[in-house]
């Protein structure tokens, strides 16, 4: 475990940023998320943190305890003139499996769940929506289990967590489990790059 665990000083709310939008989304680890939405055009920042739990201020073991009920989730701000919230929905489904319970690979626990936090009743539309479509489509075997859940406060994960895949993409979770999701998606979105 990294020794530092100094929070991000610089986080925003919602209000200060007019023409930007924001979306709370919650796959299994964060550092997979903001891996892959930091490469997607139209994002303007990708920020690792936690949503949906009990207590105020939690730290990465409490919420890797699974006591806090937080999940581990990526705040993703961006210009809904390049990137609609409902692309970073199809972006989000394709990189994780949402059909399992608290879990991601061997990621387990209630921290790892699948959850769209949304802020708008829009938000909670379009997500609605895609997943009746996907469930449809019968995209998966298995049912959806994602929860749609209003965003509560977001807690911004340690400073050590924040773009952790670019810092170390040598360390081996990045290498077996962030890097072929990065891979998927670069794969279906490869004219959706950033420059």
């Amino acid at each position: 475990m990294p020794e530092n665990t100094e929070r991000p000083t610089t986080h925003r709310s919602a209000e200060q940023d007019a023409g930007e939008g924001l979306a709370t989304l919650a796959g299994g680890c964060f550092w997979c998320l903001e891996a892959v939405f930091d490469q997607l055009r139209g994002v303007v920042s990708v920020e690792s943190g936690y949503m949906g739990g009990a207590s105020d201020n939690p730290s990465y073991e409490e919420v890797c305890g699974g006591d806090s009920g937080h999940a581990e989730v990526v705040q993703i701000r961006f210009d809904p003139a390049q990137v609609s919230f409902r692309e970073l929905l199809e972006v989000f489904f394709l990189i994780h499996d949402p059909t399992t319970r608290n879990r991601q690979g061997n990621d387990v626990g209630t921290q790892y769940r699948s959850a769209v936090f949304f802020h708008s009743p829009a938000q909670q539309q379009q997500a609605q929506q895609l997943m009746q479509e996907m469930g449809q489509a019968g995209v998966w075997s298995r049912p959806i289990v994602t929860e749609l859940v209003p965003a509560e406060r977001f807690w911004p994960a340690e400073a050590y967590h924040q773009e952790y895949y670019a810092r170390n993409p040598g360390q081996s979770y990045c290498m077996f489990v962030v890097e072929p999701k990065v891979a998927k998606f670069r794969k279906h979105y490869l004219d959706r790059l950033k420059g």
